[in-house]
């Protein structure tokens, strides 16, 4: 999959992935614990470095939520290949293998940098929890019913 992000990361302004992942990590962090644990790192940037993409993408954690940031300095960056960051995306690979072997660094300040890790570390996605947010507790739970016998 990662070889076919290379023409959207590098043709689409990192600016516009920016915009658009922090909708969708805002919208897949309702109803999870983590989300809990955002407002610890308020007020810090992060870069996301695609290496072999070339794309840079700039977050800012404001009020417990992602916000696309302006390129420039970041609290922390966190860099590696599009397979890596794939592999983490898709829980493939853990967190600590990923880091630990170098194949994605974290650079900056180290305690946000541990704080991130450690989230991505916790990360045990609840699809209940998330229909229940979004959709209600009725609604949200026939929906994750029809989700589980889907197989999907």
């Amino acid at each position: 999959m990662p070889h076919l992000l290379f023409f959207p990361l590098r043709l689409i302004p990192d600016a516009v992935h920016a915009n658009v992942l922090a909708r969708v990590f805002n919208h897949l962090l309702r109803g999870q614990t983590i989300a809990a644990r955002l407002p610890e790192i308020d007020g810090k940037s992060v870069c996301i470095h695609i290496k072999d993409a070339l794309s840079k993408i700039h977050f800012r954690v404001e009020h417990g939520r992602l916000q696309a940031a302006t390129p420039g300095h970041a609290d922390v960056c966190i860099s590696g290949n599009a397979e890596d960051f794939w592999q983490l995306a898709a829980r493939r690979e853990d967190p600590d293998t990923l880091f630990f072997s170098r194949r994605l660094c974290i650079q900056g300040d180290t305690a946000t940098g541990v704080h991130i890790k450690n989230l991505l570390d916790a990360l045990d996605y609840d699809w209940e929890s998330h229909f229940r947010a979004v959709l209600g507790n009725t609604l949200g739970h026939a929906a994750f019913r029809f989700f589980q016998r889907t197989g999907a």
